[in-house]
């Protein structure tokens, strides 16, 4: 083709590139969306995760689709966040399913079980197991979407007054504990209640608790329970692993352009993997520090681990013979959650435990 022709050619095709133009930018349309975290400022790593998603969400849509979020008690309180998205009081949440075990207790599986698996297992069950499609049938029937969006990794065992050195003297202690894992706890002796994260110290320094968990070393020093219950109990095998969700209402979900749902997507994954490093990165130091400080590092008892291994497993078998959905997703559950022990065991473990030995004893 010569020079002539192709300058025609192009001439023809620009009033169709023009013509295009409006056409494209009608399929990005502005979208405002608010966001309820179920965590306060200044709880920086939970916080920060739908931040970084609604960063993401706007880098990716060229600010077309702005997410606005707020801390825990702006719109609704801490453990009201599905139930604002669930009725379009939001488009969206930040939190964690287990707060939500009241309405049905098959939500615990989304966060954290008790002796149930860790990060990485629930990635692969999630991903590759069969989970992500037992999430999506349970929160239908709450009008909601959701995907994984951060995970605090293994927990500590919490805070407690006294020091605990049998399973007697588990009876009575109250104990702010959340998810399945009150259950289990109640069945040791202890008295469990659910209290929202901005309200755990001054429960704890009024007396009201005996002793509390949040997540670990990181956001603990913050939250200063070592100044009222200085015994630091690990490990936290109510919390191998405890995931959060972005959950988003059907309809607004729904309405989204798909490349917007892609950003959405691809926040989320983003958070959900940065989370885990934050802490990761950020839970050595604070240990060390809350050490120095006074904290009284110390393992659970095996007779409380043993006891609370077997109620863990009677509670469940209990729960799924009342509740079919439960039943389903526990059985998905545990036959994964073994096959992964039986791995883990081989590999990860055996390594752990030489490794983490011989830095502190070969020389």
């Amino acid at each position: 083709m010569n020079r002539r022709a192709l300058l025609g050619a192009a001439a023809t095709a620009a009033p169709a590139t023009l013509l295009a133009a409006p056409a494209l930018a009608q399929s990005a349309p502005e979208i405002r969306w608010r966001l309820t975290s179920s965590f306060p400022r200044n709880l920086d790593i939970l916080f920060g995760a739908p931040e970084l998603i609604a960063r993401r969400v706007a880098a990716l849509t060229d600010n077309k689709f702005q997410i606005r979020v707020f801390p825990a008690g702006e719109i609704v309180g801490s453990l009201q966040a599905l139930d604002a998205v669930q009725a379009g009081t939001v488009e969206c949440a930040h939190s964690a399913p287990y707060y939500y075990v009241g309405k049905d207790p098959s939500f615990a599986f989304f966060t954290a079980m008790p002796f149930g698996l860790n990060t990485r297992m629930f990635n692969a069950w999630y991903r590759h197991g069969g989970g992500a499609a037992l999430a999506a049938e349970l929160f239908a029937g709450y009008n909601t979407v959701v995907m994984p969006a951060g995970d605090t990794g293994a927990q500590m065992g919490g805070w407690f007054r006294k020091e605990v050195k049998t399973l007697a003297e588990l009876q009575g202690l109250k104990f702010r504990v959340a998810g399945f894992a009150g259950q289990v706890f109640a069945r040791l002796g202890a008295v469990p209640t659910q209290v929202a994260a901005s309200d755990i110290y001054p429960s704890l320094e009024r007396g009201t608790l005996d002793a509390v968990e949040f997540v670990g070393p990181y956001d603990d020093e913050k939250l200063g329970f070592a100044r009222v219950a200085p015994n630091y109990y690990f490990p936290g095998f109510f919390e191998p692993g405890a995931r959060l969700h972005f959950m988003a209402n059907k309809a607004a979900w729904d309405a989204l352009p798909p490349a917007y749902r892609a950003a959405l997507e691809t926040a989320c994954a983003d958070a959900d993997t940065d989370m885990t490093a934050r802490y990761d990165a950020g839970n050595p130091q604070a240990l060390r520090r809350l050490i120095a400080a006074g904290a009284q590092l110390r393992p659970w008892p095996r007779e409380i681990l043993a006891a609370a291994w077997k109620a863990t497993h009677e509670l469940y078998e209990e729960t799924g013979a009342k509740n079919e959905r439960f039943k389903t997703i526990w059985d998905s559950y545990r036959r994964f959650r073994d096959d992964e022990y039986a791995w883990f065991r081989v590999a990860e473990n055996s390594f752990d435990n030489f490794a983490f030995t011989a830095s502190q004893t070969v020389r």
